[in-house]
């Protein structure tokens, strides 16, 4: 796959409540897999929010199954997951695809069923695209992030300009 391609989500939308799930049922999408720090909540925090919480109930009200998919390297995002009583990817590796396909295995669902939700372009766009599934790119839930974030957030800026998204 081209890179300047994957690194352009399906979809941007302001937050996870604009994405318009009615359309995406109706597209056969079952499964949504969902990044948490800047996503669904503040980066690195250790439990859900309200936000969070509303956000998975609106899921369910929909039908829809979920699955947190986290880079995070520790039971922070397993406990995380477990609050809000979702199955969880740890150790996803995004960019790599392989997370993705740990929880597209895990929640028995196809490429074609399911929906990356993330707020970076060089970890979950980036992956779910390798991955072959429909991307969905938030913007991100708070401007406080790890420093790490905070460096590539200048080059994603870049590439959204050159991809006009």
């Amino acid at each position: 796959m081209n890179i300047f391609k994957a690194m352009k989500p399906d979809k941007v939308y302001k937050n996870v409540f604009e994405i318009p799930l009615d359309q995406l049922a109706g597209a056969g999408k079952t499964c949504l897999l969902l990044d948490f720090d800047n996503t669904l909540g503040p980066d690195h925090a250790t439990e859900p929010g309200s936000y969070a919480h509303e956000f998975i109930s609106a899921l369910r009200e929909k039908n829809f199954s979920c699955c947190l998919v986290s880079n995070a390297k520790s039971g922070r995002s397993a406990k995380i997951a477990d609050i809000l009583g979702i199955p969880c990817v740890t150790y996803a590796h995004k960019p790599r695809p392989d997370g993705i396909c740990r929880a597209m295995k895990l929640m028995d669902r196809s490429s074609s069923e399911c929906v990356m939700i993330g707020d970076q372009v060089f970890t979950d766009v980036i992956a779910g695209k390798l991955a072959g599934v429909y991307t969905i790119m938030v913007e991100r839930y708070s401007r406080r992030e790890i420093w790490y974030v905070v460096l590539k957030r200048p080059f994603e800026k870049l590439v959204r300009l050159i991809g006009r998204f």
